[in-house]
């Protein structure tokens, strides 16, 4: 039987896009050896640093002082952040190669490329812009129960603090929906990831010094209790 032959104007609109990928692969890896791009690898797993054991944060938890919050006097711009960390890369950047998979960034540490897994969610992203640096114990909440009486110095530290767990890359528009709320009103909707999570929030309010309110204290007693 004769040998089917797909029309040319087909075959061509098949083979662009091939070509676009091929010369999109071509192009980083020139800039990749010129030294333009650089690119970590990872595991697409947001690699927050391991927070304390369940019971270590049962016995924290026991330790921070109930009261209730005050916000008053509040402002974002109390907390400097997003600050130089290492070379050209700011806090937001910093974290992003840290959490990514194959992360490619250009000279200004900007990530061009990369695979990340936001753990609040479940769901996976290729492009930086989806994503949020969230601080875990929101910057809001900290001024509430005790940074309002910090320096400057140590707001900046807590804001751009990449050894305790605190910052990680998620969902944005999770990360917006979560704003400023403890976990008595939010949690990750992921529920294996709920025990991390509080585990990471009692361990940074215990270095920090920071107060919970009864409804957060009852709230993370629950979920650690489970863990």
């Amino acid at each position: 039987m004769p040998r089917s032959v797909m029309p040319r104007s087909a075959a061509s609109r098949l083979a662009l896009p091939r070509l676009a990928r091929r010369l999109a692969t071509a192009v980083t890896t020139c800039a990749l050896a010129a030294g333009l791009l650089t690119a970590t690898t990872g595991t697409a797993q947001a690699a927050l640093p391991t927070p304390v054991s369940a019971a270590t944060a049962r016995s924290y938890l026991a330790s921070l002082t109930v009261a209730v919050e005050n916000r008053t006097g509040y402002n974002r711009d109390l907390f400097n952040h997003w600050i130089t960390i290492s070379g050209a890369c700011n806090t937001r950047e910093w974290i992003l190669k840290r959490d990514g998979s194959n992360v490619v960034t250009n000279s200004s540490c900007a990530a061009t490329s990369g695979t990340w897994f936001s753990p609040y969610d479940g769901a996976t992203w290729t492009n930086a812009a989806d994503l949020d640096i969230d601080h875990l114990v929101p910057l809001a909440e900290a001024w509430g129960s005790g940074a309002s009486g910090w320096t400057s110095t140590k707001r900046e530290q807590f804001a751009n603090d990449i050894t305790r767990p605190q910052l990680i890359a998620v969902t944005d528009n999770v990360n917006q929906a979560k704003g400023d709320q403890d976990p008595a009103t939010w949690l990750p909707s992921v529920v294996s990831y709920r025990c991390t999570y509080v585990r990471a929030w009692v361990q940074v309010k215990y270095y920090y010094g920071l107060s919970v309110d009864t409804a957060e204290k009852n709230a993370l007693t629950s979920v650690l209790n489970g863990c």
